[in-house]
């Protein structure tokens, strides 16, 4: 079984410096031409949100919702490919269930 406790050390070391990328991760998302820009990081925190002020002046209340849920989906796509990419990097291309986009 020495070989299987080798693996579940990998697996974890895998696992902590994904975690560790994940953490420094910090990806920005636009919509609307820049009138509401999302900063997010890899664990999928929003970290700032930018309203620019023209946005608002409108009082269109829903276009501006729907440019926020733009930037955050929008985010959170960058966050995800930028997962995949890191995981396939790690895994060396070993095409493990759960673990490969």
């Amino acid at each position: 079984m020495p070989n299987f406790q080798q693996m579940m050390n990998q697996v974890k070391k895998m696992q902590e410096e994904i975690q560790q990328q994940l953490e420094g991760l910090r990806v920005e998302a636009s919509s609307g031409g820049g009138m509401v820009t999302v900063s997010m990081s890899g664990t999928k925190h929003v970290l700032s949100v930018k309203i620019d002020p023209e946005a608002v002046k409108s009082g269109d209340t829903e276009m501006l919702q729907d440019l926020f849920q733009a930037a955050v989906n929008e985010a959170m796509r960058q966050v995800d490919e930028a997962l995949a990419s890191k995981l396939g990097g790690l895994t060396g291309g070993l095409n493990l269930p759960g673990l490969t986009p």
